[in-house]
């Protein structure tokens, strides 16, 4: 396989928790992502994250570790992720995990053992906010007396990466996964390691509200992420580095890689996410992405995740049509796609009543983190999170010809046998209001239509390999007509 492999791959997130449950006690473990490759691998994905596996208080559904080299044991033991690995790798996909490197548990023992690690003053010093419920990012400790940041809940201290021996901890963890056969990591907030060494405010801009200029964002952060790069490489094949560096504004997003494309191999294009499904937005995007990512760099796209939701709600309001422009999309720009679990079935946020909300945040995220529907009946007992909705599931859609899972599966397909759709440039093209249309190399072009009108695009000539109107694949066109909510990828002629 090549050494960076990723940027042939297809990604998909496991949500652990809510993916399969293998000893039916109601929350997803690693054995039950292990009892589901043979579907993954039959739906053709490249490579699985796992959000943290962790041991873990869960004030933050793992984001506050508490071991980094442990596994929680609501999800399993280290044989059972050896084991997934090993069974993984034996049909080709390899497995991610997240590392959380800004911020731990306030039960992990070095809270208390190395106080040191983490960032303290006598005195609030500052107006950093917290993410998760707003107020001060300061908290006080009555046991050392002084108060303690956290950018997000008060239960999550930031590590003071200041301290010269908080890195080689983090080297110790890398090291630890990286020889046990795990392919790379998801880097949460990766644009948050290091804080302002003097601790200054950040900007309040009137109108727009706070710029965390200095909380977050710091440019020590880059090197950091260079050396995990050297790290990495270090390795045969080199393991991944995926950066979750949430920044919408382009040319900060883009400095990531590194101005000599030292630093993250991908990084989420979360402008992307914060977009309508619309043609002249998105197209607008994604030239300004093209336009600043250093040379060689290489972009991952998504529409969900455990943050920011299910794109079969936000971008598509349910309406199967428009989930699998959705996923054209995704699966033919220049860069690597990441799934969500379920986006393959066009799978909505779940409802959850007050009564059964988890999340600590507020909007509550729990609507995009409930259980996979593997039947009609759903496949869980009593889960962790309700599941009410079952109409869009595995068992149903894979016997379905024209559901959105084989849409999705022939999609995935028709991107590996295709090298443009996952090597060539991406270059627009002219497309009437509501469309949007692209090559990929010479040979490949992608046509949606995103408005409420039928389109016509000219200039495309040749035959549609794949339509989310499955009647017209095979169709050849030397004009292509599309109805609203409609996509085409075209086998160009010359």
């Amino acid at each position: 396989m090549s050494d960076r492999w990723w940027r042939d791959a297809v990604l998909y997130q496991v949500y652990p928790r809510s993916f399969s449950d293998a000893n039916g006690d109601g929350i997803g473990d690693l054995a039950g992502v292990t009892e589901r490759l043979d579907y993954l691998e039959w739906l053709g994905v490249d490579a699985v994250w796992l959000n943290p596996i962790h041991p873990s208080p869960n004030v933050d559904w793992g984001y506050d570790v508490s071991d980094y080299t442990g596994i929680h044991p609501d999800l399993g033991t280290l044989a059972d992720l050896d084991r997934l690995v090993s069974e993984s790798n034996a049909r080709g996909i390899r497995v991610l995990l997240d590392l959380v490197p800004n911020h731990t548990s306030a039960r992990h023992p070095w809270f208390r053992e190395r106080p040191d690690f983490y960032v303290w003053a006598d005195e609030v010093p500052n107006n950093w906010e917290s993410i998760f419920g707003g107020g001060s990012a300061w908290t006080y400790d009555d046991a050392r007396g002084q108060y303690y940041l956290h950018n997000f809940a008060a239960q999550q201290p930031d590590l003071n990466w200041w301290n010269p021996e908080v890195a080689p901890e983090f080297e110790r963890i890398l090291r630890f996964w990286f020889d046990r056969g795990v392919a790379g990591f998801r880097i949460d907030v990766a644009h948050a390691i290091y804080k302002d060494r003097e601790l200054r405010d950040d900007p309040v801009i009137p109108g727009l509200g706070m710029r965390r200029r200095y909380s977050m964002f710091r440019p020590e952060t880059h090197d950091i992420l260079q050396s995990w790069r050297t790290l990495a490489e270090m390795y045969d094949p080199p393991r991944l580095l995926l950066g979750e560096a949430y920044s919408l504004d382009v040319e900060q997003w883009a400095g990531y890689f590194g101005e000599q494309g030292d630093e993250l191999d991908l990084a989420f294009a979360f402008m992307l996410t914060h977009a309508d499904l619309d043609a002249a937005q998105m197209r607008t995007i994604v030239a300004e992405v093209e336009a600043a990512l250093p040379a060689d760099a290489w972009p991952c796209w998504t529409g969900s995740n455990h943050d920011i939701g299910r794109l079969a709600t936000r971008w598509a309001d349910g309406d199967d049509a428009r989930v699998r422009c959705a996923l054209m999309m995704l699966l033919t720009l220049r860069g690597t796609p990441c799934l969500y679990y379920g986006d393959e079935l066009g799978l909505t946020a779940g409802e959850v009543p007050e009564n059964r909300i988890l999340d600590v945040a507020q909007p509550s995220r729990d609507p995009g983190r409930t259980p996979m529907p593997w039947t009609a009946e759903g496949g869980w007992h009593n889960p962790w999170l309700p599941l009410s909705d079952t109409s869009r599931n595995v068992e149903e859609q894979r016997d379905e010809r024209d559901s959105t899972l084989q849409f999705t599966r022939d999609l995935i397909a028709l991107r590996r046998r295709l090298a443009s759709l996952r090597k060539g440039v991406y270059v627009e093209l002219p497309a009437p209001t509501g469309a949007w249309a692209w090559t990929r190399g010479d040979d490949i072009a992608v046509a949606l239509n995103l408005g409420s009108e039928l389109v016509e695009i000219d200039g495309i000539d040749g035959s549609i390999e794949l339509s989310s109107n499955r009647a017209r694949d095979g169709e050849h066109v030397n004009s292509l007509t599309l109805m609203p909510f409609e996509g085409a990828i075209i086998q160009r002629q010359h």
